[in-house]
């Protein structure tokens, strides 16, 4: 191989070669990257427009989370929750008070954060509402993601995450996304709460119509019905507010976090609630070694920190309404539809133009990484990082590719 010889074909063919094909990834393999910019292996940089699914709200490497890492690593990075460490109180404080709940619960993936939601629930519904043993009742939305555990995939509808998994954990109803009426129907006296994402992320960002969520939360109250939010993509300023519900004027009984928290350094999650509802939790009832670490509990206080401030949340307002204005324009020409708030957006592609996975192609030729979901849509979700000429200039891709 020469120096000029491209380094990308041999590494992704080495990848599939060793790694079983559970992806299907762009064939871009990244070497670095700062704020919303990566560069391959050959040198080449594009904009991050998918920022980890919003794991990378505050871009990649910013500077006060990778000082926080740092800092930590050279002190303590592991104890397991055996023993207290020093920057778990404040973690905990802090994003306690940032979702305006009592307690918190650290763990590491959303799925552990969802998994952790669902028990939470059962056990608040025997021990507080007094549901039958073993009858406990949650209904969700059809098109949901909360990810891929052999529970949470029993209520998917996403036949690629179900097929050939089963036997299926029972206790789950689904309803269609956004039918207030139909979720109505649903609730019954063992069920113990009502899982939604405030916006589904996976399923194209799909926003839910006015007044839906602030029906879900009269429906839980009336009917003694725990309302757990899903906020592990659409939470910590993805979407102009800290939590999307927020946009509705709702608190839900419970946010499930993930993604941002760990600030695109480590994977960290968490549920917060009220005491009444985490407060069922005993000792040796639910756990996790690495939930809650010293090393994760530090750069997620940093995230924390700045978001308290208030400047991410006015970053992405401001830049996606100039986003989604700019997308608005190319309807008619090639684009279908777009939905989103914020800086998320789902941009449905003519099919008879392209699939989305040929957009996705075409913008990284033009050096933009972006991906498709559900046949022909793509999904934008930039680092809240980036800037209105690194805006602009992803509309004027978008455009040429159509």
């Amino acid at each position: 191989m020469t120096e000029n010889t491209p380094r990308t074909p041999q590494a992704i063919a080495d990848a599939e070669r060793w790694t079983a094909h559970n992806y299907h990834p762009l064939p871009v393999v990244v070497a670095e990257a700062e704020g919303a910019w990566v560069t391959d292996i050959d040198g080449r940089r594009y904009l991050d427009c998918l920022a980890g699914y919003s794991s990378l709200n505050f871009g990649h490497r910013h500077p006060a989370l990778v000082g926080a890492a740092h800092a930590q690593l050279d002190r303590l990075t592991l104890t397991s929750r055996a023993f207290v460490h020093d920057q778990f109180a404040e973690f905990c404080q802090r994003l306690a008070a940032l979702c305006g709940k009592d307690l918190v619960l650290p763990m590491n993936t959303g799925a552990e954060a969802v998994e952790t939601g669902i028990k939470v629930a059962r056990k608040w519904g025997y021990q507080v509402k007094g549901v039958a043993r073993d009858r406990a009742h949650i209904v969700v939305a059809a098109d949901n993601f909360h990810g891929r555990t052999t529970t949470i995939i029993s209520f998917s509808t996403d036949e690629d995450a179900r097929a050939d998994f089963g036997p299926y954990t029972p206790g789950f109803t689904v309803v269609p996304y956004g039918d207030l009426d139909a979720l109505r129907g649903a609730v019954t006296d063992d069920t113990v709460a009502v899982l939604l994402e405030p916006i589904q992320g996976e399923a194209g960002v799909l926003v839910p119509p006015a007044g839906y969520l602030p029906g879900v939360r009269a429906l839980c109250t009336e009917r003694n019905v725990l309302f757990v939010a899903d906020e592990i993509q659409s939470g910590l300023g993805r979407t102009g507010r800290t939590f999307a519900v927020e946009h509705e004027g709702v608190v839900p009984d419970m946010y499930l976090l993930g993604k941002a928290l760990g600030g695109g350094i480590v994977p960290v999650s968490a549920v917060a609630a009220d005491a009444a509802v985490l407060g069922v939790l005993r000792p040796g009832q639910h756990g996790s070694t690495f939930g809650g670490n010293p090393l994760a509990c530090a750069v997620a206080t940093e995230v924390i920190k700045l978001l308290e401030t208030g400047e991410f949340q006015a970053r992405a307002t401001e830049l996606g309404e100039r986003l989604h204005n700019g997308l608005a324009k190319l309807i008619g020409d090639g684009v279908t539809e777009i939905r989103g708030r914020g800086l998320w957006a789902g941009v449905d592609i003519d099919p008879a133009r392209m699939t989305g996975r040929e957009a996705s192609e075409r913008l990284m030729a033009r050096g933009i990484l972006a991906k498709d979901t559900h046949g022909s849509t793509i999904r934008l979700a930039p680092p809240l990082v980036i800037t209105a000429d690194e805006i602009d200039w992803t509309l004027d891709q978008f455009a040429a590719i159509l």
